[in-house]
């Protein structure tokens, strides 16, 4: 009984001794070290301001080309989609009939002229014989009379030869300026005539128009931005092709509506864009096309800036991580303007020379203690890529939409 009693006494202290043992070795090996995090000073830098709506390319001059006269259609002599220089002849109508009309009406004048030149000698004989006892003024108010009625009719039918001139000018339906013409609704053999409607339709290509509408309250906050720093010369304009690319050329604002949509509550904005030929002479622009539009401001302006990826947001709104006392981590909340896809501009909430952490935000709650050290090469890549001057992105220029309210 005794050897029993001291086999169970040793048995309770072995497993006093496993169960303290794991305890006994988390001491020795202390609370969890504080998460590593990389850290950058929110510093004041330059970035583009950048608006973004959707517009649609406009020729500038558009022309529906209809008949002035009624006649068969002789001729097409265009290439449906081709371009074409102003006075390049389109169409051929039947010319015969308006060139005898205008033979018949100078017949016509020329009759009427013979008779006239014959009045006027007529009137000088009269007026000579007033001078002698034969002589009557009865006479010769006769003569003058009918000299002036057919020095009236000559006018009449010299104006009728003009009008024949102008119809037999109908016949060729000319180009009236450089673009692109469309496809021919008439073909050769069919009658036109004015009511015919719309031949085909000739749109111009360089410069072309992007239109977009803007919301009013978005509008007035951007006038009152761009205003002061001299209007349509402190903006250009950028677009993104519906495919995604960024078009290579910038345009400039040059038109304002004067009356607002009361259906949307917007005010329609015109700006002009080049449209040159590429490779292959073909035009990127074509009117009536969909694009994004970037209303982007000239000059860079000064603002708190750190990077996107540190702005975290929950239902309250954003808010960063910034290295406290202790390197203690505190929750600031903070309000964004103007953004892009890299840098995040901060209009509140957040002084210069505070440091922001960037990186590790996963692991970080409020109030925990972490380990800061220096920001990544790429956090600090994009940053200096903004500071050159617009989104360092592939858009060319052309950044997201801008986060939070914008300025």
């Amino acid at each position: 009984m005794k050897l029993a009693s001291v086999a169970g006494v040793i048995g309770f202290v072995m497993v006093l001794a496993a169960i303290d043992a794991p305890a006994s070795a988390q001491t020795k090996q202390g609370a969890p070290a504080p998460p590593a995090v990389g850290v950058l000073e929110a510093a004041k830098r330059p970035i583009t301001e950048i608006n973004e709506f959707l517009g649609r390319i406009e020729a500038v001059n558009r022309v529906a080309v209809v008949a002035r006269v009624t006649a068969f259609l002789e001729k097409r002599l265009f290439t449906e989609g081709s371009e074409l220089k102003t006075g390049d002849l389109l169409y051929q109508l039947e010319r015969g009939p308006f060139e005898a009309d205008l033979n018949s009406k100078q017949a016509q004048v020329a009759q009427l002229q013979a008779t006239l030149d014959n009045a006027k000698l007529t009137t000088n004989r009269a007026k000579t014989l007033l001078s002698g006892p034969a002589g009557q003024q009865s006479t010769y108010d006769t003569a003058l009379a009918n000299q002036r009625s057919l020095e009236a009719q000559v006018q009449a039918a010299q104006a009728q030869v003009d009008l024949s001139k102008i119809n037999v000018d109908y016949t060729e339906i000319h180009s009236p300026i450089d673009g692109r013409i469309g496809r021919t609704a008439v073909t050769e053999g069919n009658v036109v005539s004015p009511s015919s409607g719309t031949l085909t339709t000739i749109v111009s290509q360089d410069p072309m128009y992007v239109t977009f509408p803007v919301p009013v309250r978005e509008a007035l906050g951007l006038r009152d931005r761009y205003a002061p720093r001299g209007g349509f010369n402190a903006v250009v304009i950028r677009i993104r092709l519906p495919d995604g690319r960024s078009y290579g050329q910038v345009g400039h604002l040059n038109f304002v509506n004067n009356t607002i949509d009361q259906g949307t509550d917007t005010i329609s904005l015109r700006a002009s864009i080049p449209n040159p030929k590429i490779a292959g002479g073909v035009r990127e622009l074509t009117d009536n096309e969909f694009v994004t539009v970037a209303l982007e401001g000239v000059q860079p302006v000064e603002v708190i800036a750190i990077p996107r990826s540190a702005v975290l947001s929950d239902q309250q709104g954003d808010y960063v991580f910034v290295l406290g006392a202790d390197n203690k981590a505190e929750q600031r909340r903070i309000k964004l303007g103007q953004s892009t896809s890299t840098v995040a501009s901060v209009t509140s909430g957040l002084s210069a020379g505070e440091k922001v952490i960037v990186e590790g935000m996963q692991r970080v709650r409020p109030g925990q203690a972490v380990a800061p050290g220096a920001a990544s090469a790429m956090i600090k890549s994009s940053m200096n890529g903004t500071t050159e001057g617009g989104p360092s992105d592939n858009s060319g220029g052309i950044g997201p939409k801008p986060a939070g309210n914008s300025p």
